[in-house]
């Protein structure tokens, strides 16, 4: 079993300060989580006033968490829309086959009668 080595880092949200752990290597993005947040919560406060802290964090976490289920729903859309490209390749991939041994069969047939031409010219020609 291996351990997952962990730092502290400390926050500020709302004027406070959070002493928090991640992983070792994560300290820079709960840095910008947390900026962020505090951010979203200075923005709340410039439209609502004082309302207070906690009702503020409230509402910078459900309007975090539609952002997320927004995200979310556009990455499903993605993938749908990902899948049916990709089916759609596959479509033409098989068509463009199709159509490459038609043609080849048709150069093939082509070339049986050119030669059946030539020959027959070369029967036809009187010797001189």
């Amino acid at each position: 079993m291996t351990s997952t080595e962990s730092t502290q880092v400390s926050v500020t949200i709302n004027g406070r300060v959070y002493r928090m752990a991640c992983e070792e290597g994560q300290q820079a993005q709960l840095l910008a989580l947390a900026a962020k947040l505090d951010g979203l919560i200075h923005q709340l406060r410039g439209s609502f006033g004082e309302i207070g802290d906690q009702r503020l964090t409230v509402m910078a976490a459900i309007m975090a968490m539609d952002e997320m289920a927004e995200l979310n729903r556009q990455i499903r859309a993605l993938e749908a829309e990902n899948r049916a490209l990709k089916e759609t390749r596959a479509m033409l991939v098989e068509e463009r086959d199709r159509v490459e041994r038609n043609v080849a069969q048709a150069l093939e047939t082509a070339a049986g009668r050119v030669e059946a031409i030539a020959a027959a010219i070369t029967r036809a020609k009187p010797a001189t």
